[in-house]
């Protein structure tokens, strides 16, 4: 499913425009990446958690140049669905055809 599919799916199920939806979609975007920049992590209960995650640094190898190269200390975006949803997907995820999986 694209952004486009989900802005269709909502508007038909909620009867608000689609414009409507696209712009609290993109907002709502808009906001977790900003909460996130900050260095907040973003709970949504019942759905799951973006968090940021340390990774630490490491010595790692250029392949082309055959060299080892330090890698920095960094920090990655992550999501970390609720247990709910978690419970949900692995009940429903067997009624998929397999041509719709992505293993």
């Amino acid at each position: 499913m694209r952004k486009a599919d989900l802005v269709n799916a909502i508007s038909e199920k909620t009867g608000i425009a689609k414009v409507d939806v696209l712009v609290a979609l993109e907002e709502l975007f808009k906001e977790i990446k900003s909460t996130m920049t900050g260095g907040e992590n973003v709970y949504i209960r019942g759905f799951g958690s973006f968090v940021i995650k340390r990774r630490a640094k490491k010595v790692g190898r250029n392949i082309k140049k055959g060299k080892s190269m330090e890698i920095p200390e960094h920090y990655i975006p992550s999501f970390k669905p609720a247990k709910v949803f978690n419970e949900q997907v692995k009940e429903n995820v067997h009624t998929l055809p397999d041509n719709e999986r992505e293993d």
